[in-house]
């Protein structure tokens, strides 16, 4: 196929493909998927080979929140009955990394709640950084905690963040449709701090809500543009009890879609496969693993994972490595300071819009995303949509509520 042809020489070479290039990609039929997967594949072994990035999810803060997102289990008025506790102690928070760490994570993500950190927040979380950081040589923790203030991402960075994860889950012509506490705006400048910093950013998207093709690849060219080192894929877990519960829009072949789409504009970046795989790829996640170089590992914020000793088996018996802490995620250019780098930015690799995209893993979604949006917000308007072709029906019985791990008293699942 022509075109695959062509991502394949433009992922090699970094440069962006068009948007009609990367629409192309979301058309193609089933019967083509595999050529999609190999081709995208292609371009992840060039830049990844075949290593596996883990990451270890901490929710520091459960439920409780202020903001109105559609998607979330922990939202305003959200009825899902989740966990809710307030903040955890630093040991608390190390002893939950701790378990992470074990199964083969090199970065943890310690996520809260809430609009924005407050200062006292900011001393909280950097205390937990210093306390993981003392305990665990190597590791990467990236935090996730919503808006925030000047100075909150130097303060978080003088404290030992590596990384800071702050998604824009869908396109600036939708977001009002899903959120009308904060604005698009207020998104892109809290990647900018971070970036700003020194912090890695990591920034990704939520698929599944109802958007069409045209969102999709709007938010993954406005994430290029920014250039976050990792982009977090999160495929729409519909809780019950939140707005978007009845928004089952996903296939695996869709899911590899995306994820094959997310690769060819953003060739040399972390790409995760985050919160909702076990929903949506089902038992097509191995292949996704040519697509994606990282994967959260066990439970997600709020919801329940894959077993880690699954995650594991899976990624071995696909013929991929779980990447150590002796080694760079990112490739050179990208880890050194060359393109990609905060200096010229907008210029390495780029032909249609910003720089290459990521130049510095981030918490991907560091997050589960949780619920699911509007369906008028323009579902199905791609030809390779398949917002009505849910082959057995919603699988509510693969949506799980985290009853252990972290603010409970039983063991985590790592």
């Amino acid at each position: 196929m022509d075109l695959l042809n062509t991502l394949v020489d433009k992922g090699l070479r970094r440069e962006t493909p068009t948007r009609g290039e990367a629409l192309a990609v979301l058309a193609t039929s089933d019967d083509d998927l595999l050529d999609v997967v190999a081709a995208a594949g292609k371009v992840r072994r060039h830049w990844f080979g075949r290593r596996v990035k883990l990451n270890y999810l901490v929710n520091l803060k459960s439920g409780l929140c202020p903001e109105d997102c559609s998607y979330c289990s922990q939202r305003l008025g959200s009825q899902a009955g989740i966990l809710k506790y307030t903040w955890l102690k630093p040991d608390e928070a190390s002893q939950a990394a701790a378990a992470g760490l074990a199964g083969g994570a090199k970065r943890v993500c310690l996520v809260a709640s809430g609009r924005g950190p407050t200062d006292r927040d900011v001393d909280r979380v950097s205390d937990t950084i210093k306390a993981i950081k003392e305990r665990h040589e190597g590791v990467e923790v990236c935090a996730c905690l919503g808006l925030l203030s000047d100075g909150q991402a130097e303060r978080l960075r003088e404290a030992g963040a590596d990384a800071y994860n702050h998604n824009l889950n869908t396109s600036e012509s939708t977001y009002g449709d899903i959120t009308t506490t904060h604005t698009y705006a207020d998104r892109v400048d809290t990647v900018r701090k971070a970036h700003a910093a020194g912090l890695s950013a990591c920034s990704g998207l939520i698929a599944g809500m109802g958007e069409s093709d045209e969102d999709l690849v709007d938010v993954v060219f406005s994430l290029r543009e920014l250039d976050p080192d990792s982009v977090p894929v999160n495929f729409l877990i519909p809780f019950e009890g939140t707005p978007l519960a009845k928004e089952w829009n996903l296939t695996p072949q869709r899911c590899l879609r995306i994820l094959a789409m997310v690769r060819f504009v953003c060739p040399d970046v972390e790409v995760r496969i985050a919160g909702g795989r076990e929903v949506h790829l089902r038992t097509m996640q191995p292949l996704a693993l040519h697509l994606a170089n990282s994967v959260f590992l066990g439970d997600y914020l709020t919801s329940e994972g894959q077993a880690g000793k699954a995650d594991l088996e899976m990624i071995a018996d696909a013929g991929f490595e779980v990447e150590g802490t002796d080694r760079v995620t990112l490739p050179e250019h990208r880890a050194g300071g060359g393109c990609g780098s905060h200096e010229g930015r907008a210029v390495c690799g780029s032909h249609e819009g910003g720089g290459a995209c990521g130049s510095h893993e981030g918490g991907g979604g560091c997050g589960s995303a949780s619920a699911d949006t509007d369906a008028g917000a323009g579902a199905g308007a791609g030809a390779g949509d398949e917002t009505v072709r849910q082959a057995d029906g919603p699988r509510t019985d693969l949506v799980a509520v985290r009853r252990r791990g972290a603010g409970t008293d039983l063991a985590p699942n790592a």
